[in-house]
């Protein structure tokens, strides 16, 4: 057997305040080398962010030069900012075998999967519990004003209505049971055969002995 796999894309999409970056953030602890797919943007950093760890901050020009160059493997514009993944970490990472993990909308997501790189991704989507319990997750972190809450909370029935178009959806009720589902779903999708090219040759060694032996 080998350890010589292809690595995942794994996207993980929901409304915001459904809990995506929380998981990301604890599917990243759980597995130290996992990739994390920083976004560029061109919306204002937040105190406290850190440009090239939490976003790639670009004013919106180079932005769309890199779009323009392909550079970008998806890209959205949503609540007035440009959101993109750049290609060339990302395509490098898989090839060296890495998982690589990204936390972007349903436009994004269905722009990877209808890529080339498409055979190689894991969508999961995350359902609040409730609209109530969504909104109040949304006040409780204290990041954005009561008029972008709005907004958010506008679009989220837009963001829910793309449930269907991905690989497995996930009601994010117990953050802790939801870990652990990731974590089953993720393991068992590094096993998929497209994911473990080394097994097209072990197949070969195992016909070659079988025929030796005739």
């Amino acid at each position: 057997m080998s350890d010589n796999r292809r690595g995942l894309l794994i996207i993980l999409s929901s409304p915001s305040g459904a809990g995506k970056s929380t998981l990301a953030a604890r599917l990243r602890q759980w597995d130290r080398d996992l990739a994390f797919s920083v976004s560029a943007t061109t919306r204002q950093k937040r105190e406290g962010e850190t440009d090239g760890v939490d976003y790639h901050f670009m004013n919106e020009k180079t932005f769309k030069e890199q779009v323009a160059r392909d550079e970008m493997l998806e890209h959205a514009h949503v609540f007035g900012n440009f959101y993109g993944s750049p290609r060339g970490p990302v395509e490098a990472a898989i090839e060296a075998g890495r998982d690589v993990l990204f936390d972007i909308d349903w436009q994004g997501a269905q722009q990877i999967t209808n890529s080339a790189l498409g055979q190689h991704t894991l969508s999961i989507f995350l359902l609040p519990p409730s609209i109530r319990e969504l909104r109040a997750r949304l006040e409780k972190r204290n990041l954005d004003s009561t008029e972008v809450i709005g907004r958010r909370m506008e679009k989220s029935w837009d963001e829910i209505s793309h449930w269907g178009g991905y690989d497995y959806v996930l009601v994010n009720d117990n953050l802790d049971q939801t870990e652990a589902r990731l974590k089953t779903i993720v393991e068992a999708t590094r096993l998929r055969r497209i994911q473990q090219p080394w097994l097209n040759e072990h197949v070969r060694k195992l016909q070659s002995e079988f025929e030796d032996m005739a």
